[in-house]
């Protein structure tokens, strides 16, 4: 699974720009779903039938943060605005890659003090990013106004922690891959919600399961890691322990009975669980509950470390334990 973990997350994807990662994940499970289609806003739905006569969906979002070309400057050097949740102390010294082409990220500053203080209060008007050319026009040529680009970092294998860009939510993707490949005799009718926009406000799961009758969604998602040394006091979330089953977070309180019959379905089968109180952010399970009259919903989280940066780690068994939780789930009575 890690060189699926590898394809996937060095994939170009910034949100609304999920082309090449649609067309790697339709690949890649074809041959193993009853039914696959591609709706007008571009999220990808398969199934896999069941008789019991319900309907669950597993939710992914393909696209990552990233940035887009606002300002093109004499000599050549990029201004750019944020696409999703991006902080500008992670863009300082990081590669950018814009159609095929890699820049860094730099400070202005005309005196010592001004950079200094540009450092100290870094945002997104007082950094540029080199793309190696010396002119206007050749910037034009390369990454013209408009022009979306992502992290260039690619993956690190640690061995059971693993490294990489865009883990947020490609390593949700992964799994999902995962879970369709090693599906058999599932229970319930699944929907594999493959979706587009999530970082820029959870544009793809507000219409993917508009078509189907749903009665009960699941996104997989990252979540905050707390073991780092100085980390915040009011959240425990873990790398290593296995997958967070999220309570809440800043758009959505999970639905009670989909909370219980997550935890029951981990317990009964020895699958290591955590829960989840994130005290910011949110998932593509809030798009889930206003969908139609509403859809029972949660979140299983992995926990990561330095999410939203270039270089967003995880634990390699938090995957394992929720690929064997969701086929779990797909045989579950409710």
């Amino acid at each position: 699974m890690k060189e699926l973990i590898k394809n996937i997350t060095e994939l170009y994807g910034p949100s609304g720009r999920e082309d090449q990662v649609r067309d790697f994940i339709k690949e890649q499970i074809k041959d193993h779903v009853d039914d696959i289609k591609t709706d007008k806003l571009g999220n990808l739905i398969a199934t896999k039938k069941g008789n019991s006569g319900k309907t669950i969906l597993f939710d992914a979002h393909m696209d990552e943060i990233g940035v887009v070309v606002t300002h093109i400057l004499d000599k050549g050097f990029l201004k750019v605005e944020q696409v999703g949740g991006q902080n500008p102390v992670n863009l300082i010294g990081s590669r950018l890659i814009f159609n095929g082409r890699i820049g860094v990220v730099g400070v202005e500053g005309e005196s010592e003090k001004e950079l200094k203080d540009n450092y100290k209060n870094l945002s997104l008007d007082n950094i540029f990013v080199d793309i190696g050319v010396s002119s206007k026009e050749e910037a034009e040529k390369i990454a013209p106004i408009g022009t979306f680009g992502t992290f260039a970092e690619g993956f690190v294998d640690y061995g059971n922690y693993c490294m990489s860009k865009a883990m947020d939510d490609r390593i949700g993707c992964a799994i999902l891959i995962e879970t369709i490949k090693n599906m058999k005799d599932n229970q319930h009718t699944v929907l594999f919600a493959f979706t587009i926009q999530e970082e820029v406000g959870l544009v793809g799961s507000f219409v993917s399961a508009y078509d189907y009758e749903v009665d009960r969604a699941i996104a997989i998602d990252v979540t905050d890691s707390l073991d780092t040394p100085k980390a915040l006091k009011r959240m425990s979330m873990a790398l290593g322990k296995g997958p967070c089953i999220k309570i809440k977070d800043n758009l959505s309180v999970s639905d009670r009975e989909v909370v219980e019959w997550i935890k029951n379905a981990a317990l009964a089968n020895n699958i290591p669980y955590q829960f989840e109180v994130l005290t910011f952010g949110g998932t593509n399970a809030a798009g889930y509950q206003r969908t139609k009259s509403g859809i029972p919903s949660g979140t299983i989280s992995i926990p990561t470390r330095y999410i939203h940066s270039p270089h967003e780690m995880l634990s390699y068994s938090d995957v394992e334990n929720t690929v064997k939780l969701l086929n779990t789930l797909s045989k579950t009575n409710f």
